[in-house]
């Protein structure tokens, strides 16, 4: 039981996603894009889909640029639900 105990959780319940940084003007805060490619219904061509998202960066590691790994959390501010968990 204490082996269990001691052991570091790692798992998340929250979605973990993978972005490429676009802004680092904010304080504590960066904007990450997030790229996918969705199929269309009806005519079946891929279609390059990006969406931003605010994340949190305490310490303001990230740079422009950096692919960074973000977990979702706990709303910290009014835009930000993700932090940065891998740069």
């Amino acid at each position: 039981m204490k082996k269990q105990a001691a052991q570091k959780k790692t798992e998340t319940n929250g979605k973990m996603l993978h972005g490429t940084v676009v802004s680092t003007k904010m304080k504590d805060t960066i904007v990450v894009e997030i790229s996918s490619f969705k199929k269309h219904p009806k005519y079946g061509k891929f279609i390059k889909r990006e969406k931003k998202i605010m994340a949190h960066d305490a310490g303001n590691t990230a740079h422009v640029g950096d692919s960074v790994e973000i977990v979702e959390t706990r709303p910290i501010s009014k835009n930000k639900r993700f932090a940065i968990i891998r740069k």
